[in-house]
């Protein structure tokens, strides 16, 4: 007996990828927001620890930043999905490859909270498996990845000010589905 695979859309459903800081909700409002739309979510943290059958902090400790940051980027860039809500590492930022892939399946929304905030959650990051340059500091990390953020984003939600459920239905209003 052979299989035939189903018809899948005439039309594809794109992705929805989130991207922010550490702490600011990827992974909470990702699960929510597929939920709500009843698709799948994949968050790319977990796609690594996956890949290499390890704990984010022993790829970072193994491998040093810099190949740490360009493993998460060819991981990223090799994404083939569709009606997929991508909750990201938030140093996918800084691979031009792995952000040019997730615009293409979809919008990128950008999960903010302010820098106190995100000081207060992730205090010293230890063990986050945070891709930080030896010598700076947490502030020195949030203040070099916001514009990045800014400037890769079709929009920004405020996570620092509404509930996981009020920004998942922010995003639905500003999400244009086939």
């Amino acid at each position: 007996m052979t299989f035939k695979p189903l018809e899948r859309d005439p039309v594809p459903q794109p992705c929805i990828t989130l991207v922010g800081m550490a702490a600011a909700g990827k992974s909470t409002l990702g699960s929510l927001l597929a939920q709500r739309l009843q698709w799948g979510q994949l968050d790319t943290d977990r796609h690594m620890e996956a890949y290499y059958g390890m704990p984010l902090q022993a790829i970072m400790d193994t491998f040093g930043l810099e190949e740490f940051l360009k493993i998460e980027g060819y991981l990223v860039s090799e994404l083939g999905l569709t009606r997929t809500v991508i909750s990201t590492g938030g140093s996918v930022i800084y691979s031009k490859p792995a952000m040019d892939q997730l615009k293409q399946l979809g919008p990128v929304i950008l999960l903010d909270i302010d820098e106190a905030t995100f000081l207060e959650r992730v205090g010293d990051g230890e063990n986050r498996g945070l891709a930080i340059a030896p010598g700076k500091t947490m502030s020195d990390l949030y203040n070099e990845r916001q514009p990045l953020y800014r400037a890769a984003a079709d929009f920004t939600v405020r996570t620092d000010r509404c509930t996981p459920d009020e920004c998942v239905d922010l995003i639905l209003e500003h999400i244009d589905l086939p």
